[in-house]
């Protein structure tokens, strides 16, 4: 402030330059500002000091999942501005090139929303936790008293009378199982119990010493008394996901690592997933797996996209760089469209239609659309028509999709794809279609090049088989246009005007959906049948059609790293086995409980997707498969963001039903309030991360999130390391008393030890740094202007000494390593992303399905009825299959719909003032 008064500019030079701006319209504002209006004299005694790169750190926000590139700006250790990261394509359009120097970038900031730029507030939030609160009191009284970091510690390893209300147990009471050895050899043996390949009566024999080790005995395939140890996230990104997976995986030995996806989008990420799935061979067998969770448009190059539930303008996964795209696009360019809402949203308000939906119906408006264009040949058939890749690449086509091959009818159902060995023409991992009515085998990498009929419905040698395309056909045949339109509440003229406009595009258009069209039981059906209208016209992989994104390099290592943290250097780790307690990722069918009760199960199976969030404490409640010894939450609110959280009030607040639960966030939230201990945590501008990039985003693209300021929690020593409290802290400390595997000394296969955050997170930048060719080593004069830009920070928090040795000694690869952060990750220069037109860069090369066999082939567990195979239109529907009765709605009944406000970021935002 004394600066400021010393240097203020004259009111005649004050005057002058608001006129100057005034005077020149649309100009930019930096080339008449103040500073220029000033004499040479006077612009001398004016320094904007936080715009001198020793000033600045780049790092990730996470004021939203978006994660953008940003730039934080300190003065005298205190984070005073928070811009865009110029190096980052999330917040500059186009962004500068990746070699540019870090004295250059310092006087250009990228765009960052005013929630970003509001992370100050979240930073400096008078409720944030700085110590560790134990409850004095029951739980959810808002009773707290201090506790020291070590003792609590010990208290939730140990157990005890820790509250005066009887003993509970500890960590070392519920991790029983740490042998690696022994835990790999029982959970092989107990997955063929599971699947009724081994006896009982056998394994109890061969493993009768360990017996007391499980959950239950009669049912070794629940796995170790380990997974009653649960870790349930909330806003957890990668790099810290990693290392969360790593803690209670790999070193506790335990199924349960939950982040919040399916409260957020999950059955989006489900449907796209497996479309997208490959058929991959390998000794003689096939499976489906590598599927890709999310498509975008490419905004820079469409010409018309339909929003189904969200938007350039909401809480989507990408706002603050797809706001550009589109507001340049349709300010610049022929772009047009439309929004599918039941709210008029920001985007709907801006779009050329907007449709108002009745809610959960979307698949019905997207049937509406495929019969009509279906029924006027407004699809792709030089797309669709492509057997295999060989035909694909002939047709200059990057994707293939299943349009052609054979499905196999039982009991009017499709249940697989025809096999040739099935009809005596080939091989069984191949697939079969009809070329001019006969039926050829088709490989789909084969040489020569297949085109099969669209259209097939008859029966080979007994087996009745239709086309996949066909399959689609029926189904968007089986209602009239005009039921598509009344399900979904839209004039029957609306909907064929979209599908119109839809398909005059060529490649340049496409669907894009997010929460609101899957954010119900039906959803992954809702998705499917999304997709199918982006697999109609083939647009995907071209420009302005829909794109995988740029990808990022591998911070795990598995692509050539230096250190492959994903496949090796866990040293002891030990085998996880059992479902989850939400039985996600696992089929009932393949299990002794199956095989004991049957049809119905107690709660439903979900083998095809994961992170059910809703499910963890409903199913501790249950106890199915078994109950929460100890529950750790990590910045998320259940009881808040989950359907009937009011009911999950009743388990948490109750010792006897949930003995232990802890939870680490930066402020006291609506479901940690009923924790027995809370853990402080770091802010995103006080630690590590590695989170990646939006599929919005065609740049190849590496985030790192790295400490600005120093954590205003307590600092603590574990082991003789001094650090802040937080997640990381919590691992390490529990993982040095109970002497878990993966942490402390020898945690890597190289011998280097994780004992600090930075132990881990900087292999992660290393394997960024390198891979693909690698970036450069920092000069002399980048490496000093890193150290003065974290000259703040105490000898605890950053210490090159400590960075090189995390790296195991090697000076060099701290130099590239120095490159990466002066930069806030790796970017692949602007123009790079282009230069496959009219393709896009980075590109699926897949194969897309309009039937999913392996959902096809699985059940309902407690209907015991098929999933079906392909995208439908379904009510809403309760766990058990039941209608909900919204179906029966009149017109003129209300039905509830939510959305997420685009400025709220659950922890981190509740404080901004700024977005409120």
């Amino acid at each position: 402030m004394k600066n400021i008064k010393e240097n203020t500019i004259s009111r005649r030079n004050f005057v002058k330059s608001v006129a100057l701006v005034g005077a020149v319209s649309g100009a930019s504002f930096s080339g008449f500002s103040i500073l220029n209006a000033m004499t040479p004299e006077e612009r001398k005694k004016f320094v904007y000091e936080i715009q001198k790169p020793e000033h600045a750190i780049y790092s990730a926000c996470l004021q939203c999942h978006n994660a953008c590139t940003i730039k934080g700006k300190t003065y005298k250790g205190v984070l005073g501005k928070i811009d865009g990261n110029p190096y980052g394509p999330q917040t500059m359009l186009p962004h500068i090139d990746y070699k540019s120097s870090s004295t250059s970038a310092a006087a250009v900031d990228g765009k960052v929303c005013p929630k970003g730029q509001a992370g100050i507030q979240t930073e400096y939030d008078p409720y944030r936790i700085k110590k560790v609160l134990k409850r004095k009191g029951k739980r959810g009284e808002n009773k707290w008293e201090t506790i020291d970091f070590n003792k609590a510690i010990d208290e939730i390893v140990n157990g005890g009378n820790l509250f005066g209300e009887g003993n509970v147990k500890g960590l070392r009471d519920i991790l029983v199982l740490r042998d690696a050895a022994l835990s790999k050899k029982m959970a092989d043996d107990a997955k063929k119990v599971g699947e009724g390949k081994l006896p009982l009566n056998s394994f109890k024999a061969k493993y009768r010493a360990h017996l007391n080790k499980l959950i239950d005995p009669d049912h070794p395939d629940l796995g170790p008394k380990n997974n009653k140890f649960v870790m349930m996230c909330g806003r957890i990104e990668h790099g810290r996901k990693e290392l969360g997976k790593r803690f209670t995986h790999g070193a506790a030995g335990s199924s349960n690592f939950f982040e919040h996806t399916s409260i957020c989008e999950q059955s989006h990420h489900i449907g796209y997933k497996e479309v997208t799935n490959q058929w991959v061979v390998k000794d003689g067998k096939g499976k489906w797996t590598g599927g890709k969770t999310h498509l975008k448009p490419d905004f820079l190059h469409s010409e018309f996209v339909i929003f189904f539930g969200t938007g350039a303008f909401e809480a989507n996964f990408g706002k603050t760089s797809m706001a550009q795209k589109v507001t340049d696009s349709l300010i610049e360019r022929n772009f047009k469209m439309a929004v599918v809402d039941p709210r008029m949203s920001q985007t709907a308000a801006k779009a050329n239609w907007w449709v108002p939906v009745r809610p959960s119906t979307d698949a019905a408006f997207a049937w509406g659309m495929i019969r009509w264009i279906i029924e006027n040949e407004r699809f792709d058939m030089n797309h669709l028509g492509n057997s295999n890749y060989a035909a694909a690449r002939a047709k200059k086509e990057t994707t293939i999709t299943d349009a052609t091959l054979l499905v196999k009818i039982e009991n009017g159902h499709p249940v697989a794809f025809l096999r040739p060995d099935e009809i005596g023409i080939g091989k069984k991992t191949d697939f079969v279609t009809m070329v001019k009515g006969k039926p050829v085998s088709v490989d789909l990498h084969g040489s020569r090049p297949v085109y099969g009929d669209l259209l097939t419905d008859t029966t080979i040698r007994g087996i009745r088989v239709k086309s996949a395309f066909q399959l689609i056909v029926d189904e968007a045949m089986s209602k009239p246009l005009v039921e598509w339109a009344r399900i979904c509440g839209i004039n029957v003229n609306l909907i064929i005007e979209l599908a119109r406009e839809f398909t005059s595009h060529g490649k340049k258009a496409g669907v894009e959906f997010y929460r609101g069209p899957v954010q119900h039981t039906n959803g992954y059906y809702n998705a499917v049948s999304l997709i199918y209208l982006n697999m109609l016209i083939g647009n995907t992989d071209w420009l302005g059609g829909m794109q995988k994104g740029g990808g990022h390099w591998h911070e795990d290592g598995s692509h050539h790293g230096v250190f492959d943290v994903k496949k090796k250097n866990h040293p002891g780790k030990l085998t996880s086995f059992g479902p989850p307690v939400t039985r996600e990722k696992s089929r009932y069918e393949k299990t002794s409980l199956f095989r004991e009760k049957g049809y119905p199960a107690k709660r439903n199976w979900y083998p095809h997707s994961g992170n059910i969030y809703q499910e963890v404490l409903a199913s501790g409640e249950d106890g199915y498969p078994y109950g929460i010894d100890f529950l750790f939450l990590h910045k998320g609110t259940p009881l808040l963001s989950m359907p009937g959280g009011n009911r999950a009030i009743e388990y948490v607040s109750n010792p006897k039903k949930l003995p232990l639960f802890i939870a680490c966030d930066i402020i006291i939230g609506e479901s940690s309030m009923y924790a027995d201990y809370i853990f402080p945590d770091t802010t995103y501008m006080e630690r590590w991360g590695t989170p990646h990039t939006t599929p919005d985003v065609a740049h190849k693209s590496s985030k790192v999130r790295q400490p600005i300021v120093p954590s205003l929690t307590d600092m603590v020593t574990i082991n003789g390391e001094k650090m802040p409290i937080n997640l990381e802290a919590v691992y390490i400390a529990i993982a040095d008393r109970l002497r878990l595997s993966g942490f402390g000394e020898n945690a890597f296969d190289n011998g280097l030890a994780l004992k600090r955050p930075e132990d881990w997170y900087l292999k992660l930048v290393a394997n960024i740094a390198v891979e693909s060719g690698g970036v450069p080593e920092a000069s002399d004069k980048e490496i000093e202007i890193f150290t003065r830009a974290r000259s703040h920070f105490p000898k605890e928090y950053f210490s090159l000494q400590r960075y090189v040795q995390a790296l195991g000694g090697d000076e060099k690869l701290l130099k590239k390593v120095i490159y990466v952060l002066n930069r806030g990750g790796r970017f692949e220069d602007y123009a790079s992303a282009f230069s496959a037109a009219p393709y896009n860069k980075g590109q699926l090369k897949g194969f897309l399905k309009f039937f999913v066999e392996h959902v096809a082939q699985s059940k309902n567990a407690m209907t015991g009825k098929n999933y079906s195979g392909i995208g439908i239109y379904e009510p809403i529907r309760q766990m058990d299959g039941k209608k909900t009765g919204f179906e029966k709605l009149e017109g003129n009944e209300l039905r509830m719909s939510t959305f997420k406000e685009v400025f709220g970021g659950q922890s981190r935002t509740i404080g901004n003032y700024w977005t409120q």
